[in-house]
């Protein structure tokens, strides 16, 4: 146990001398020691360091030094092997100044830029009406009365998941980043604000934090940074998804007015409704000039004079038709009549007969005399039937000259 103890030692002095910034959390000064006691913390971290010094060191800053404040050391390490204990001998003590802040913020802010943290497109959409948003910020404080009032007068269903943190010193950032862990992992809260009523330079320093911007980056919840200070406004302004002035824009910004909303709706439905009567009366117009035409006026009339012009017609088709007929039937009759007169049995039936050779089968009408020699079987026809008789002799009929007269 002693060699090993003794071995730390021996490695920890030849470290040598080094500087250690960090935030007076402890100071110890009794009057007449001869060793002022003090703790150093890491802003960033959970890690603390106890530093000794000589009282003259604290009194004789150019800045009154107090707890909370930042400071630069110059000193040496010694481990007490009795104890086991680390302890920081400092020689040298200078207070960080607004300017060389101010001077550390804009490099931290620098870096970041170059990395891309701040683009806007890693911005997350705030939602229209969040259901549970998650605030971190001071216990009893300003910022937390002002999001809490706000929030709820215009949105009185709205829920909250508050988590009260230091907002400023040296337990601020792991506070802040244990809450924003916390909250980010809660399924039901929508996002998340951060809220501070402003400050000095060095109270806002936890909102500058290298840790704390890549914990708000790395969120997977939408994260609002309401820190409420102008005009150097700290990191986590940039790397947010929203940066709102002060706690209430925050509220504002994140929660929908009730009011304004229904009223919204109000002027959207009287504006619908407006348009859908100005559009029944466009059509209503437009029929009652379609209507107003004479074709749509009597629809039926066109049909009626359609209808009157067939009727016409169709009783001259008729007419025509009759007329054709009946002078067709009277033509026929008339040839009938003609063929009647001129026909066998009309001549037949006036006393005339036709004489047939009969010569088997055959039969040949005889035109002269000639045809029918002596004992030629012959068939005479007359009107109401035929006689059969045989030729007995012949006699031929002089013909009388004919004389044609013009």
């Amino acid at each position: 146990m002693r060699s090993i103890a003794l071995k730390v030692a021996q490695w920890i002095d030849r470290l040598g001398s080094v500087w250690v910034e960090g935030q007076i959390t402890q100071m110890n000064v009794r009057p007449g020691t001869r060793t002022a006691f003090l703790v150093l913390r890491d802003p960033a971290a959970d890690m603390s360091l106890s530093v000794t010094c000589d009282p003259a060191l604290l009194r004789n800053s150019a800045i009154p030094l107090q707890e909370g404040s930042r400071v630069v050391v110059y000193g040496k390490l010694s481990y007490f092997t009795g104890r086991g204990t680390l302890s920081l001998r400092i020689t040298e003590i200078r207070p960080v100044g607004i300017g060389e802040l101010l001077a550390r913020i804009e490099r931290l802010k620098a870096l970041l830029a170059a990395e891309g943290l701040f683009d806007p497109r890693l911005k997350r959409p705030i939602p229209f009406l969040p259901g549970t948003i998650g605030l971190i910020t001071g216990r009893a404080s300003a910022a937390e009365r002002d999001v809490l009032t706000v929030a709820r007068n215009r949105w009185p269903a709205v829920r909250f998941e508050v988590r009260n943190t230091a907002v400023q010193g040296a337990t601020a950032v792991p506070q802040i980043l244990d809450a924003l862990a916390e909250l980010d992992r809660d399924p039901e809260v929508a996002v998340i604000v951060l809220a501070r009523g402003g400050g000095s330079v060095e109270d806002l320093l936890p909102f500058s934090d290298e840790t704390l911007c890549r914990a708000i980056v790395s969120a997977t919840t939408p994260i609002v940074s309401a820190i409420g200070h102008e005009p150097d406004n700290p990191l986590s302004d940039y790397v947010a998804d929203l940066r709102a002035a002060t706690p209430t824009d925050a509220a504002k910004r994140i929660v929908p007015d009730a009011a304004a909303e229904l009223a919204t709706v109000r002027e959207w439905r009287e504006r619908s409704a407006a348009a859908l009567r100005g559009w029944v009366q466009r059509e209503l117009r437009a029929l009652d000039q379609l209507r107003s035409r004479p074709v749509l006026a009597d629809p039926l009339r066109q049909l009626d004079q359609r209808y009157e012009e067939a009727e016409r017609l169709r009783t001259a088709a008729r007419r025509a038709v009759e007329h054709t007929l009946t002078a067709e039937s009277t033509a026929t009759r008339h040839l009938r009549d003609k063929l009647t007169a001129v026909g066998p049995a009309a001549t037949l039936a006036r006393g005339y007969a036709v004489v047939q050779r009969v010569s088997g089968k055959e039969r040949h009408v005889i035109h002269e005399v000639a045809d029918s020699p002596p004992g030629t079987q012959l068939r005479i026809r007359v009107a109401d039937g035929a006689i059969s008789a045989a030729a007995l002799a012949s006699q031929t009929i002089t013909k009388e000259p004919r004389h044609d007269r013009e």
